[in-house]
């Protein structure tokens, strides 16, 4: 526990140890549910090693993926709801294995009024995830999805292939698995992909980089 403690005590340094005993060490299997929409905001989860996906229900019934948390990084929407006193609004779902600390509320409360280094870590964190989700909401209302499944294929293909689904990939990008099929489906009839069971093979990645509008060399 003194070593998982180290990143937090660094962020932390005005700290003392005992305010720092409270903290609680959490090992965290993937698809385990570490909290949902209406859930209270009890601490801070700050993860250590692993990844935690955060995501939303949308108005019209769909998942869409909010931003995920790694190595050495904390909770946003957690930030949020301890600031605001407020249950969550978003489910959080472990995506890898992962080893996280719970800073409970008041020890939080305390070490923000307290550490100038704990304090602008957190704001600094909260800033840079809200810039992401503005990137998102811009992504959502103004490109074509098209565009946006040609540079989610291009992004995280390896080998020229991807292991997804069309319902993971829906969920990725914010809207209905039909959507994401129909405009697979048309990749493929133009020879850009080919379509297999959990799996989709790149085979023109200058036609699919053509259609998320980036200049072909």
């Amino acid at each position: 526990m003194e070593d998982d403690l180290a990143e937090l005590r660094r962020l932390a340094p005005e700290a003392s140890p005992d305010l720092l005993r409270s903290v609680v060490r959490r090992r965290l299997k993937s698809g385990t549910r570490v909290f949902g929409p209406g859930d209270p905001c009890l601490g801070l989860p700050f993860v250590l090693h692993g990844v935690i996906r955060v995501q939303m229900l949308t108005a019209g019934g769909h998942e869409i993926v909010l931003y995920r948390i790694g190595d050495d990084e904390l909770c946003p929407v957690s930030v949020s709801c301890l600031f605001t006193e407020k249950p969550y609004p978003a489910e959080a779902v472990v995506e890898e294995d992962a080893t996280a600390l719970l800073v409970p509320a008041t020890v939080f409360d305390d070490l923000f009024a307290s550490s100038r280094t704990f304090r602008r870590f957190v704001i600094g964190s909260y800033g840079d995830r809200l810039f992401t989700m503005m990137i998102l909401l811009e992504e959502i209302a103004f490109r074509r999805m098209d565009e946006r499944l040609a540079e989610h294929l291009l992004a995280h293909a390896s080998g020229g292939a991807l292991e997804t689904t069309h319902q993971r990939l829906a969920v990725e990008l914010g809207t209905a698995r039909e959507v994401v099929s129909r405009v697979l489906k048309e990749f493929e009839r133009g020879g850009i992909l080919t379509l297999e069971r959990g799996r989709i093979r790149i085979l023109d990645d200058i036609a699919l980089a053509s259609r998320r509008g980036v200049a072909t060399p």
